[in-house]
């Protein structure tokens, strides 16, 4: 509608909660927009800072898709990561009809049988078990010889199980996958990763992240940031990238939807950094680390529950906040809405270095069948 019809927003309320007086009504999420293909001078965002509340009105010079005071920019898909860091993956998808993965009691039953089997049970990293602080594993059998798959009965079971789901599948994607009952669909096992959970509470004030290494298996219903370091997730986990999360990614009811895509691939990194605002990223980031560790006995959803958020994890947040916005400018943000207009305009200078760059130009065949080659390698 902004490109074909040329619309203009001339006023809009943010997200509200609202539900009528009817007997077993649902409450829905609500935005209202007002637009006209003229524009005006006149231009309102009204805002709830609660979404049961009542909204306070802000003027605005241009009211953009989402809802920002800033130009009429929209985020598209992007397959690959604007700014320089390491690409997001999807976790594995074990396509197996449950019978590759194991609860803690089934693991305990599963192991009275089989107790050779051990090496092969690894934990498997899901959204819910991560946030909540359960355990699920799974049977990774990557890197098993046929001989010792042979020698395990109860293994050899669930693979049996395995082919039997995969091949009543009407879909022949899944089918082709029979061929290899003992193993996941997908096999991503990185030495190290950043773990993205991949639907979180809005109720939190930062989606929580965490760390792993290949001894931990990452699940379908999380992402991976392969090589992820401290600094990557220092970024990730503030108020900067929230504020991000909040306005482009895509929702669940009202849960953060995280798209590897859309908000990811989009999101402007700060730009020349020096080596001491990465340090105080760092630093910041093991100070939030260290924070969650006081509370052991407390999961994720506990800790990054905005009543019951201990002041110690609060007060590592903030200056990981602080260091994270200076990486970006001196000022300080006022608002939510202040740090969007400073992303959206980051994203159009950064977008537009892409588009006016010099494209190479062409080689001869013989070069160009070299770099195919170079690319497959890569």
């Amino acid at each position: 509608m902004v490109n074909k019809y040329k619309i203009k927003i001339h006023f809009a309320h943010r997200t509200f909660k609202w539900s009528n007086e009817a007997k077993g009504n649902a409450a829905v999420y609500c935005v209202i927009v007002g637009f006209a293909n003229c524009d005006t001078t006149n231009k309102s965002i009204f805002e709830y800072e609660d979404i049961k509340g009542e909204a306070h009105e802000i003027k605005a010079k241009n009211i953009n898709p989402y809802l920002v005071d800033a130009k009429d920019i929209l985020i598209t898909k992007r397959t690959n990561p604007l700014c320089n860091i390491p690409k997001m993956s999807f976790g594995n998808m074990p396509l197996d009809g449950g019978h590759l993965l194991l609860s803690d009691d089934e693991k305990n039953e599963f192991l009275i049988k089989e107790p050779n089997a051990e090496k092969f049970i690894l934990p498997l990293i899901s959204a819910y078990e991560f946030l909540n602080g359960k355990k699920r594993w799974c049977l990774w059998l990557v890197d098993a010889e046929p001989n010792e798959i042979k020698q395990l009965p109860e293994v050899l079971k669930r693979a049996d199980l395995v082919k039997k789901f995969r091949l009543s599948s009407i879909a022949p994607s899944t089918q082709k996958f029979a061929t290899a009952p003992t193993l996941f669909r997908d096999r991503n096992r990185p030495e190290t990763f950043i773990v993205v959970p991949r639907v979180s509470s809005e109720n939190r004030p930062y989606i929580p992240f965490g760390f792993f290494d290949n001894n931990s298996i990452v699940g379908d219903t999380c992402m991976s940031i392969p090589n992820g370091n401290q600094y990557h997730f220092g970024v990730l986990m503030s108020k900067m990238h929230m504020a991000w999360v909040k306005y482009i990614c895509g929702r669940l009811k009202s849960d953060f939807r995280y798209s590897k895509d859309n908000v990811y691939n989009n999101f402007p990194w700060p730009d020349n950094l020096s080596e001491k605002q990465v340090a105080s990223i760092e630093t910041a980031t093991q100070k939030v680390l260290a924070a969650r560790l006081q509370s052991p006995n407390s999961s994720l959803a506990d800790l990054y529950d905005s009543l019951t958020m201990p002041p110690a994890l609060v007060k590592a947040h903030n200056e990981l906040d602080k260091a994270v916005d200076l990486a970006y400018r001196p000022q300080p943000f006022t608002s939510e809405a202040n740090r969007m207009v400073f992303l959206f305009e980051l994203y159009e200078k950064y977008t537009a270095d892409l588009f006016t760059k010099e494209k190479p130009k062409k080689h001869l065949k013989v070069e160009k069948q070299a770099e195919v080659k170079d690319a497959v390698k890569n």
